[in-house]
C-alpha cells in the first residue's frame, strides 16, 4: 500500500555507486564480473556490503577523518527512495534513458559511475547500473503514516532497489523493491554508502 514516509534524522548519501577502486583499497580484492575501477563494484552480497561499511568505518575513525558518532552504513530504504526521488513523484526523478542505464541503453554491461545525469539532488545512477543493497530486512509497508521506518524487525531476505543494466524500466523506478538473500550475489547488484550518526 502507498505509506506516506517521514524522515527526521539526517544523514548522507554516496553521490555515485561504491566503485570497484573504492572496494578494493578497502577489501582487498575485487569480485567483480565486469573489471574496471571506475564500474561499480557488483558481486557482493548485503553480508560482504555490511563488513565494507564496518572496515571504512573502522579505517576513517584511525585516520581521524570521521568521528566517533558517526558511521559508514547502508541506507534504509525510506532512505534510498527519498533520495532517489530528490523530491520528484514521478516514476523516476526525471527521464530515465539520460539518467540510468538499463536493458534498453546498457549493451548488457555495466558502465563507470557518474556519467549519466545526476537527479535533482546530485546523485547518479541512481536508476539502473546496479541495484543497491540497502539496510532492511524485506517486509510490507503498512499503509499510513510511518516516521523513520527500518523495515521488518526480521527475516529472511534483504532489500535492493534502483535496478541494473539487465533490467527494463519498471525495474528502474523509484518505488520498486527486491529481494534477495543476505548471501545473495548478481554481477548487477551492488551498494552505495549512508553516514548517518549513531546516536
Amino acid at each position: 500500500p502507498v505509506t506516506q514516509v517521514e524522515i527526521t534524522r539526517g544523514f548522507w548519501l554516496g553521490k555515485t555507486e561504491v566503485t570497484q577502486a573504492q572496494w578494493q583499497a578497502v577489501m582487498g580484492n575485487n569480485p567483480s564480473n565486469f573489471k574496471g575501477g571506475a564500474l561499480p563494484v557488483e558481486q557482493v552480497s548485503w553480508t560482504e556490503a555490511m563488513e565494507f561499511c564496518r572496515k571504512l568505518t573502522e579505517r576513517e575513525r584511525a585516520a581521524a577523518r570521521l568521528p566517533a558518532d558517526f558511521a559508514y552504513t547502508l541506507p534504509t530504504e525510506a532512505q534510498w527512495e527519498y533520495a532517489c526521488r530528490a523530491g520528484t513523484t514521478g516514476d523516476y526523478a526525471g527521464e530515465l534513458k539520460p539518467m540510468g542505464w538499463y536493458n534498453q541503453n546498457s549493451g548488457n554491461a555495466t558502465h563507470p559511475v557518474g556519467r549519466k545525469l545526476a537527479n535533482p539532488w546530485g546523485l547518479f545512477d541512481m536508476h539502473g547500473n546496479v541495484w543497491e543493497w540497502c539496510r532492511d530486512w524485506y517486509g510490507l509497508y503498512p499503509g499510513g503514516h510511518v516516521t523513520d521506518p527500518t523495515g521488518a524487525a526480521s527475516g529472511s531476505a534483504r532489500i535492493h532497489r534502483g535496478g541494473s543494466w539487465g533490467d527494463d524500466a519498471l525495474r528502474s523506478c523509484s518505488a520498486f523493491r527486491r529481494r534477495d538473500s543476505p548471501d545473495g550475489r548478481g554481477n548487477g547488484l551492488g551498494l552505495r554508502l549512508a553516514l548517518s550518526s549513531i546516536q
